[in-house]
């Protein structure tokens, strides 16, 4: 162990855990559930010799190694034993994450921990014990999101294992996995989960246009566009949506005339979204989205990863693409106290940009 401290972060959405937590019982099923984890990794180099193991499984390990390749010599990503090994936790998620907003209000709860600072979330390595925790919080009036997560990363603590819930999805999600997880282990700063998770989402979308070009044939190309496409569009709503609960729970009226406003913009959200959904090519998708209630917490954990993909996509365009000079600028501003790297990521965000991803999205709608 490199510290008598262990810190864990996880997830697409990182949690954190510490063994000098005041939360003792939930930080001892963090810890076990994380060795549980380790304990199953195996090096994928062994696992594609093991006959045991289902073809299809070991077919989709071995285009693990082509991808983190690319991603160490296309990408400059580190290049260390993390997403080398592999570990089947025999569930479709590795951990449930917990968010909770107050009835009138888009800002999370923080949970706190030393080291890492506050995050707005917790996880948890078992379903129910995740939805008792947030049946305990609905209790007490938040709005409350429960959702799996197929990912995470202990930003170089240990050596992170690809996990069987990284291979029930195309290729693209796979290849953007290993690449948005590996962009946590370049930059992380305490207390900003929308600046980490925003970074790690470029990268894995500049990440995934390069890979994308390079090993696939057009028509595969064709279709990524289109499913981005499809999520700007579906995002802008999430984000109109937001804005006009936020715009509401700021008057001056009663929480009764609150409720009713957030009521009617809900079910307008979800009349278009559905709408929406039925001119994508699986128009169930989105009712499968939909199956999860559409609150203030739900729509809180989407802007956390979303809303500042295009500050980020501005920074890596005033940098000509070029992804070294990216993480260090990136690297600059995490360094910044809150304050000053706010206002310097809006002056990258007021810059209009065009990304050959975005542009290629256009041409392929006409």
């Amino acid at each position: 162990m490199k510290n008598a401290w262990i810190k864990l972060i996880f997830g697409a959405a990182p949690i954190v855990l510490l063994v000098a937590c005041s939360q003792a019982s939930y930080c001892a099923q963090c810890i076990a559930g994380h060795f549980d984890v380790m304990s199953r990794r195996r090096p994928i180099a062994d696992v594609l010799l093991d006959s045991s193991v289902p073809e299809a499984e070991r077919k989709q390990l071995a285009k693990v190694i082509d991808i983190r390749t690319f991603a160490v010599k296309e990408l400059d990503l580190p290049d260390n034993d993390s997403y080398r090994l592999y570990a089947n936790i025999g569930r479709p998620y590795v951990v449930w994450n917990v968010v909770a907003t107050p009835e009138f209000s888009l800002t999370p709860k923080q949970w706190c921990y030393p080291i890492v600072g506050c995050l707005a979330y917790q996880g948890y390595f078992d379903e129910e014990t995740a939805k008792t925790k947030g049946d305990e919080l609905a209790a007490q009036g938040y709005d409350v999101d429960v959702y799996g997560v197929k990912a995470y990363s202990t930003l170089k603590w240990f050596d992170d294992p690809v996990l069987n819930t990284f291979l029930d999805g195309a290729d693209s999600q796979l290849a953007g996995l290993i690449f948005h997880e590996l962009a946590h282990q370049v930059v992380y700063v305490a207390d900003d989960c929308s600046f980490n998770e925003a970074f790690a989402k470029t990268v894995e979308m500049e990440g995934l246009r390069r890979w994308l070009r390079a090993n696939v044939n057009g028509r595969e190309w064709q279709e990524y566009l289109a499913r981005e496409f499809r999520s700007k569009e579906f995002l802008a709503l999430l984000k109109s949506s937001r804005e006009q609960l936020a715009n509401l729970y700021s008057q001056p009226v009663s929480d009764e005339q609150k409720k009713l406003g957030k009521r009617e913009i809900l079910a307008s959200l979800e009349k278009t979204l559905r709408h929406q959904g039925d001119k994508w090519p699986n128009p169930s998708a989105i009712d499968k989205w939909l199956e999860r209630n559409l609150n203030n917490a739900r729509l809180t954990s989407i802007a956390t990863y979303y809303d500042q993909i295009p500050t980020f996509q501005a920074i890596l365009e005033v940098h000509g693409g070029e992804l070294k000079a990216f993480y260090e600028e990136v690297g600059r501003l995490a360094k910044l106290p809150v304050i000053e790297r706010t206002a310097q990521l809006k002056e990258y965000g007021i810059i209009e940009i065009k990304t050959a991803c975005t542009e290629e999205m256009e041409k392929s709608k006409k």
